[in-house]
């Protein structure tokens, strides 16, 4: 599409024509401005030689030319999205064993409550990068820090029970998402905090490092990580204990208060709908999708004519004097 970045120049057009009413179509003695082209235009309306009609209209083509080429024409490309800085959000899932109790509901595992709950929460990021870690006896990274949200929802979608091995291992999971963040943003400066989302049923029992002492690397690294224990609640019944029993809500807590994060328990379906909707509102995404049209800029086109136009009008002004 043909446009120009500036088409208030255009008023300056008939500035040669407001000249020749205001000043004399000569240089008077001592004249502090002479405008040759505005004495041209002049004697040209005064029925001049056909010599000075020559030079106006050289003048007035060159003056005319140059006012296109200040208004910039360009021509706009089609609009393509700009990026833009969002936030980088690492989802930690816990795929062990006792991911497929089926207590939240709908006759589904603990599992695919949160992949669909999670899965919509990860679509609405745009903007954002987001990551995936699938964690049980051992962490795997399946998606790293990426804006392709679809990717992610697909991997997510594509978690089976056990797929890490059927303990828990929470400070490796943590372990792992320090080092993907320390990998992406090498040399990175402008980023803003990160955050990690760690769901999990249960307490750790394996890996490596201690969560705590994971924590505590995450706090220093810049890592903010909330938490989610989920699980039907525990309550007395007649048959005995019932509900999650084996989630270790201290420790949650404490890895969220140490990385400045924030704890929440979800029992069922619509409790895990309300984390992610506060932790939505409480992060906000990036922002709407902005748009750029590249422009091809014009302005040389008609600056280059009115070039070559002053030279024969100054070569005549010379041969004059």
């Amino acid at each position: 599409m043909f446009h120009f970045a500036w088409p208030w120049m255009v008023l300056l057009a008939p500035l040669p024509w407001v000249l020749r009413r205001v000043l004399p179509a000569t240089e008077p003695r001592g004249a502090a401005l002479f405008v040759p082209m505005a004495a041209d235009v002049s004697a040209a309306g005064a029925g001049a030689p056909r010599t000075s009609r020559a030079d106006g209209a050289l003048f007035s083509a060159a003056w005319l030319l140059l006012i296109l080429a200040a208004m910039r024409p360009q021509w706009l490309g089609a609009p393509v999205p700009v990026h833009t800085e969002g936030r980088q959000i690492i989802l930690a899932i816990d795929c062990s064993g006792s991911m497929a109790t089926e207590d939240m509901g709908g006759g589904q595992s603990r599992l695919q409550v949160v992949q669909q709950v999670a899965g919509r929460f990860v679509s609405g990021r745009h903007g954002d990068q987001v990551g995936l870690i699938l964690f049980g006896t051992r962490p795997y990274l399946q998606a790293p820090l990426t804006s392709d949200l679809g990717t992610v929802h697909r991997f997510l979608d594509e978690a089976v029970v056990g797929v890490a091995g059927p303990q828990t291992a929470i400070g490796d999971a943590i372990g792992l998402a320090i080092k993907t963040l320390r990998q992406d943003n090498r040399g990175a400066r402008t980023r803003r905090q990160p955050l990690m989302i760690l769901l999990t049923d249960g307490g750790n029992n394996a890996g490596v490092m201690p969560p705590l002492e994971a924590a505590r690397l995450a706090a220093e690294t810049g890592l903010r990580i909330d938490t989610i224990g989920v699980g039907a609640a525990v309550h007395q019944t007649f048959f005995g204990v019932s509900g999650n029993t084996d989630l270790d809500q201290q420790l949650l807590k404490k890895i969220a208060k140490i990385t400045g994060g924030r704890y929440f328990r979800a029992t069922d379906r619509g409790a895990l709908r309300a984390v992610y909707r506060q932790i939505d509102r409480l992060e906000p995404v990036a922002g709407d999708r902005r748009w750029l049209r590249p422009s091809t800029e014009w302005f040389a086109l008609p600056l280059s004519l009115a070039l070559l136009l002053s030279l024969p009008a100054a070569w005549r002004m010379t041969e004059r004097a």
